[in-house]
């Protein structure tokens, strides 16, 4: 069985890419800062995970994931090699998603982010810190999560 589950913040905005093809998918790749349980003094607080969702869930990291949230993720572990300049192998681990999540809400990430909360236009958030939904999907089953 692979599964991995995490829960950490964004260290930066997603980057998406599209696949070439006649079929272009969204790749978008972002990396989760996960805080360790156990902390040794000299040693690093959090561990750097690299995360990449395809697809719907792909477009949804690209447009709706910021730098700072706290997000969930779930998924698979790959590990990919490839030869360098110099003939090297080198490989790199990643986590391929199945799903993932806000982890917190929109007031809490501001107040994260150095307490300088943006000031959405009106129409964009509720009272109650809730942007309302993106019905561009065509039907339940294109749903990002």
């Amino acid at each position: 069985m692979n599964k991995v589950i995490l829960m950490g913040r964004l260290t930066r905005d997603p980057e998406v890419r599209y696949s070439q093809g006649s079929n272009p998918i969204a790749i978008a790749r972002y990396s989760l800062a996960v805080n360790r349980v156990y902390k040794r003094e000299g040693e690093p607080d959090a561990d750097f995970i690299n995360i990449v969702s395809f697809g719907k869930a792909g477009e949804f990291a690209g447009r709706y994931f910021k730098k700072g949230q706290m997000v969930a993720v779930s998924g698979r572990l790959q590990i990919r090699t490839y030869d360098d300049q110099d003939g090297k192998r080198q490989y790199f681990t990643e986590v391929i998603t199945e799903d993932q999540y806000f982890a917190e809400s929109k007031k809490s990430t501001e107040e994260y982010n150095n307490n300088t909360p943006s000031t959405p236009a009106p129409s964009e958030e509720s009272a109650d810190g809730f942007m309302p939904i993106d019905n561009s999907f065509e039907d339940e089953d294109d749903l990002p999560f």
